[in-house]
C-alpha cells in the first residue's frame, strides 16, 4: 500500500530503491577465454602435448633413475671420489641410458623448440633444446672418439635438472590458477527441485531452468542465482564477496550460486543458470585477469626475447673464441653452459606468476580484477572519489532522531509511530518499525488507513494517531511546538526526512512528537576513509545527486578534512564524469568508486574505475576492478594488492635480469683464467635455483591482507 506522504523531495541520483544489487541486471558478456594462458614463452608449449606438472614429474623421476648409473659410471666422477667400477659393458651404460634420458626426458623441450621455430617466436624452449642437443652431439662424438670429453653424465644431469625446474614451475603456476577450480567447486553437483506439489526431487544442477523452485537445506549450497520466496536464513557469502560474517537473507532477497544457508532452509526461485550466474561471471573475470598483460609483462616479454638473441650471440662468440684459442673441448662445454644458464625460466615466470597469484588472492578476498592495467595504476592513485548513495551509505533510511513534546517520552513516540506504520510497506515506515523493534518498544494498532499523499492513521490504545510530513500538517492545520522546532530545523539542515506523530481528537490535531530519518552511513565507511589516508591518498571526494546539506552531513560524519577533502553535491548522473575530468585536470590520479548503475561514464573516465557491491553483477563493463561486497574498505585492499604485486614484479624482474648479467660471462668462461668457471650441470642448478627464488618471492603475495584487520 503506497503512501506518498513520506516521499520527500529527492534529488537526482538518490533513489535508495534503485541502487541495490537486486535492481541491477548485469551485462554478463560471455568472455570466451582459454584456460591455458601461459607466461612469457611458456604459453605456447603449455597448450600442447599435455604439458602439465604431472607429465614433468613422471619424466623427472624416470630421468633421475637413469641418470644415477650414468653419473656413477663416469670416469670423471670416479676419479673425484676415488672409486672404480669395471664390469662387462660398463662403457655402454652412459651412451645407452644417456640417449634414453635425452630422447625421453628432453622430448618436451625438443617439441617446444620446434613449435617456437615454426611460430617464429624463439624463446626458452629453443634455448633449452639447443643446449641439450649440443650436449648430446658432443657426448656421442666423445663416445666415437672425436672429443676427449666425459660428457654423458653432464647431459643426463642437465636434462634431469631442467625437468625438475620445469615441474616445480608448472606446479607453482597450477597452484596460482587454483582460483578457477576453487570457484568451480563452490557449485553443488545436484539440487532439490520442487515439483508442482512442492515435493523435492533431486536433479543435476545442469537440469535447472529459470523459474524453477529449489529447496536449500541448512548447510546446503545455493545451486544457481535466484530470489528467496520462502524462509529466512543467515547466508555465508564469503566465497563470493570475501565477507566473513553471515548475511541475513529473507523473502524477496537475492541469493547467489555457491553461497551457503548456514542455519535454516529456504526456498529459492531460480533467476539465472549456467553462464549467466554471478559465479560464472567471476570465473570469467578471474580467467581474463590471469591472461591479461600489464606494462611489467610487456617489459618481461621484451627482456625474454632480447635474452634469446643475446644468449645465441654469446654462444657463437664463445665457441669462436675458445676454438681460436685452440681448446675445442672448452668451446663445446662453454657454449652449452651459456645456452643453459641463459634459459629465461626465471624471467618468463617473473610476471605471470605474480599475475596469477595476485588475481587468485584478490578473488578470494572479494576483489575481481578485470583490467590488469587498472590494478597497476591503483598504486599511484592520489584521489578517491566515492559515489555517496549505495557506496558510503546503505541507500536505505534509518531513524536517527526522535523528539517528544509534553510528558511523552522519546520511546513512547517511537513505539506509537511504529504501531501506526506497522501495516505500511513504505521504506520510511519500515525504518520506523525496525527502530522500534530494535529498542523493544513495539505496540499494537487497529483501524489502519492510508491518507493518500499525506500520511497514515490508526488507533493505538483507543486513541487515534497519524504520521506524516508537511502535507499532513497543512491539511490538519497543525503547528509544530516551539520545543520541537529547533530539533526539526537541525534535522532538516542535515537533509533528514522529518515525520510528525499527531494525536487526533475530532477536528483537532496535536503534534506529540517528531522523527528524523536519514540514509544510513555504512559503519565501515569511516574506517575505509581512515585507511585510505594511512595509505597516502591525498584527497577523498564525495559525489552525489543529493542536496548539499545532505552531502555535507555525510562528509562530516565520515570525518572529512575541510580544505583538503571535497564534496560535489546536486550532480546529475550524466555529469559525474565531468567531476572526474575536473579532478584529473588538477593533476590528480583519480579512482572512482560507484555502484556501477548510474556511474558508468565516470567509472570509465577515471584512471581506475571500481564498481562496489556487485556480487550479483560481475560483468560491469565500465569498471576495471569489481568489489563483490558492498564494503568500501575493499578499496584499501585494492591499493595494498596493487602496491604489493607491483613490488613483487619489480623484484622478480631485477633478480631474473641481474642473474643473467652475472651468470652469462661466467658461463662463457670470462674468468676461466682465474680458475672460476661454471660447468653445464652447475649452470642448470643455478638456472633452476633462480626460477625457485622467483616463485617463492611471488608466493609471498599470499600474505597480503585484503580484508580489514577487525575481521
Amino acid at each position: 500500500m503506497s503512501h506518498e506522504h513520506h516521499a520527500m523531495p529527492t534529488p537526482a541520483g538518490s533513489h535508495p530503491g534503485t541502487d541495490g544489487p537486486q535492481e541491477r541486471h548485469g551485462d554478463h558478456h560471455d568472455h570466451r577465454v582459454h584456460h591455458s594462458s601461459g607466461h612469457g614463452g611458456h604459453d605456447k608449449h603449455d597448450k600442447h602435448a599435455g604439458h602439465d606438472p604431472e607429465m614433468f614429474r613422471r619424466r623427472f623421476w624416470l630421468s633421475l633413475v637413469l641418470t644415477v648409473p650414468v653419473v656413477a659410471t663416469s670416469h670423471m666422477v670416479m676419479d673425484w671420489f676415488g672409486y672404480r667400477l669395471d664390469f662387462p659393458g660398463v662403457g655402454w651404460v652412459a651412451p645407452v641410458l644417456g640417449t634414453v634420458v635425452f630422447a625421453w626426458g628432453g622430448w618436451p623441450f625438443l617439441q617446444g623448440a620446434v613449435r617456437e621455430v615454426r611460430d617464429r617466436v624463439p624463446g626458452m624452449m629453443l634455448l633449452i633444446a639447443m643446449a641439450i642437443s649440443v650436449a648430446y652431439v658432443a657426448s656421442l662424438a666423445t663416445s666415437l672418439g672425436a672429443f676427449g670429453l666425459d660428457f654423458w653424465w653432464e647431459l643426463a644431469a642437465l636434462v634431469t635438472i631442467m625437468l625438475l625446474g620445469h615441474w616445480q614451475e608448472m606446479k607453482a603456476i597450477g597452484q596460482a590458477r587454483g582460483a578457477l577450480s576453487a570457484l568451480a567447486a563452490l557449485l553443488p553437483d545436484d539440487a532439490e527441485r520442487l515439483d508442482a506439489q512442492g515435493r523435492p526431487q533431486r536433479v543435476s544442477v545442469a537440469e535447472l531452468a529459470v523459474g524453477d523452485l529449489v529447496l536449500v537445506r541448512p548447510g546446503g549450497r545455493v545451486p544457481a542465482d535466484g530470489t528467496v520466496v520462502d524462509g529466512d536464513a543467515e547466508m555465508d557469502e564469503s566465497m563470493i564477496t570475501g565477507e566473513s560474517r553471515p548475511v541475513p537473507r529473507t523473502t524477496g532477497d537475492r541469493v547467489v550460486a555457491g553461497t551457503v544457508a548456514t542455519d535454516a532452509a529456504i526456498r529459492v526461485r531460480i533467476d539465472a543458470v549456467g553462464e549467466d550466474t554471478a559465479l560464472a561471471g567471476i570465473q570469467r573475470l578471474v580467467t581474463q585477469a590471469q591472461q591479461s598483460s600489464g606494462r611489467a609483462q610487456v617489459l618481461a616479454d621484451r627482456f625474454a626475447a632480447w635474452l634469446f638473441y643475446i644468449a645465441t650471440a654469446t654462444a657463437v662468440v664463445t665457441v669462436l673464441a675458445w676454438t681460436a684459442l685452440g681448446d675445442v673441448d672448452q668451446a663445446v662445454v662453454r657454449t652449452i653452459t651459456v645456452l643453459v644458464v641463459a634459459c629465461p625460466h626465471a624471467l618468463g615466470l617473473a610476471i605471470p606468476l605474480v599475475i596469477a597469484l595476485s588475481t587468485a588472492v584478490a578473488a578470494k578476498g572479494g576483489i575481481l580484477v578485470k583490467d590488469r592495467l587498472a590494478l597497476e595504476r591503483m598504486r599511484t592513485v592520489d584521489a578517491v572519489l566515492f559515489d555517496k548513495t549505495g557506496t558510503l551509505t546503505r541507500g536505505e533510511h534509518v531513524v536517527t532522531g526522535v523528539a517528544a513534546t509534553g510528558a511523552a517520552s522519546d520511546d513512547e513516540v517511537l513505539a506509537t509511530a511504529a504501531a501506526v506504520e506497522a501495516d505500511s510497506e513504505h521504506p520510511l515506515a519500515r525504518a520506523i518499525v525496525t527502530a522500534a523493534t530494535g529498542r523493544g518498544t513495539t505496540r499494537r494498532a487497529t483501524g489502519f488507513r492510508s491518507l493518500t499523499g499525506r500520511g497514515v492513521r490508526a488507533d493505538v490504545d483507543g486513541t487515534t494517531y497519524a504520521v506524516g510530513g508537511p502535507a499532513l500538517l497543512r491539511e490538519l492545520r497543525a503547528t509544530v511546538p516551539d520545543e520541537l522546532r529547533q530539533r526539526q530545523d537541525d534535522w532538516s539542515r542535515r537533509g533528514a526526512a522529518v515525520l510528525h506523530l499527531l494525536r487526533l481528537d475530532g477536528d483537532r490535531a496535536t503534534v506529540v512528537g517528531a522523527l528524523a530519518l536519514e540514509d544510513q552511513v555504512r559503519p565501515e565507511a569511516r574506517q575505509a576513509i581512515a585507511e585510505l589516508r594511512e595509505q597516502g591518498v591525498r584527497k577523498i571526494v564525495i559525489i552525489t545527486g543529493d542536496a548539499r546539506p545532505v552531502a555535507e552531513a555525510v562528509a562530516a560524519d565520515l570525518g572529512f578534512r575541510p580544505g583538503e577533502d571535497e564534496v560535489f553535491a546536486e550532480v546529475l548522473p550524466a555529469d559525474k564524469d565531468d567531476a572526474v575530468a575536473e579532478l584529473q585536470k588538477r593533476g590528480l590520479r583519480v579512482a572512482m568508486v560507484g555502484d556501477g548503475v548510474n556511474d558508468a561514464p565516470a567509472l570509465a573516465r577515471a584512471d581506475v574505475g571500481i564498481a562496489i557491491g556487485a556480487g550479483t553483477d560481475v560483468a560491469i563493463e565500465s569498471a576495471g576492478v569489481v568489489l563483490a561486497s558492498s564494503d568500501p574498505r575493499g578499496v584499501t585492499g585494492v591499493i595494498r594488492l596493487s602496491r604489493a604485486s607491483y613490488r613483487k614484479m619489480i623484484q622478480n624482474l631485477a633478480w631474473a635480469t641481474g642473474y643473467n648479467v652475472v651468470a652469462l660471462p661466467l658461463a662463457a668462461g670470462a674468468l676461466a683464467w682465474t680458475g672460476v668457471a661454471l660447468s653445464p650441470a652447475v649452470a642448470a642448478v643455478l638456472m633452476s635455483a633462480s626460477t625457485i627464488v622467483v616463485a617463492l618471492n611471488a608466493q609471498l603475495l599470499r600474505r597480503v591482507r585484503l580484508r580489514p584487520a577487525a575481521e
